[in-house]
């Protein structure tokens, strides 16, 4: 579903199933587990379920669901690169928190399911300013995504295909920022990751549906055809 990027990017994440689910625990160095220290802490939570209508070919949308992980497109060279048959290194699109730039970059797994495939994030690491990349060691991260069609209309001309995501972060606030009051800090978190979600779950589903048309018209390429766009 979903490899390299340079401008950074959701997940994006991203693959082809029928189902997908995301569950993750991350931290930048250690693979999860907040900072033990007294400081204090903010947690953003955020959900967005997003659906596509997909006009089927020869070949159907739920054949292309179930393709085992070995043979997803990565989507987007740009900001997604495989690691091996079914983990993704995935470069999230630069945003603002407060005054600070954040490209967010997370290793994903797919496990695959009868109908789709379950995305767990491995790990998460924050590229940035130095005050950026001083909160690696200082959050911890999950996040479940499921991307499914519908089964019970494979006969039909027009498929629903649904990304439904959950993301959760929890970080210990930086110095600089804890005479904000820890509501305020919550508050603009959760709506940076509404705002991500907002802009790369169309996108997402947009590039499967434009993968799936190439892979049922008979190009097994499996050729990344996003360009690293929002």
């Amino acid at each position: 579903m979903a490899a390299s990027l340079r401008s950074p990017a959701p997940i994006p994440v991203a693959f082809r199933r029928s189902r997908a689910v995301v569950r993750a625990s991350s931290s930048s160095s250690s693979s999860s587990a907040v900072s033990s220290s007294s400081a204090p802490k903010a947690r953003f939570i955020a959900r967005r379920s997003e659906s596509t209508s997909v006009k089927q070919l020869d070949r159907p949308l739920a054949e292309y669901m179930s393709l085992p992980a070995s043979q997803y497109s990565v989507l987007d060279a740009e900001r997604i690169e495989r690691v091996d048959d079914s983990t993704f290194r995935c470069y999230v699109y630069r945003f603002r928190f407060f005054a600070l730039e954040v490209c967010p970059v997370l290793l994903v797994r797919v496990d695959e399911e009868p109908n789709g495939c379950c995305i767990r994030l491995l790990s998460c690491k924050l590229e940035g300013s130095p005050l950026v990349e001083a909160q690696n060691d200082k959050f911890s991260a999950s996040m479940e995504n499921r991307v499914f069609c519908q089964s019970n209309l494979q006969d039909s001309t027009f498929q629903q295909l649904t990304s439904d995501t959950t993301i959760e972060v929890t970080i210990d606030i930086p110095f600089p920022f804890r005479a904000i009051p820890v509501e305020a800090i919550e508050s603009s978190g959760r709506h940076v990751l509404e705002q991500l979600l907002r802009v790369m779950l169309p996108r997402f589903l947009k590039q499967l549906d434009k993968d799936y048309q190439a892979w049922a018209s008979g190009d097994s390429s499996r050729k990344p055809l996003g360009t690293g766009e929002i």
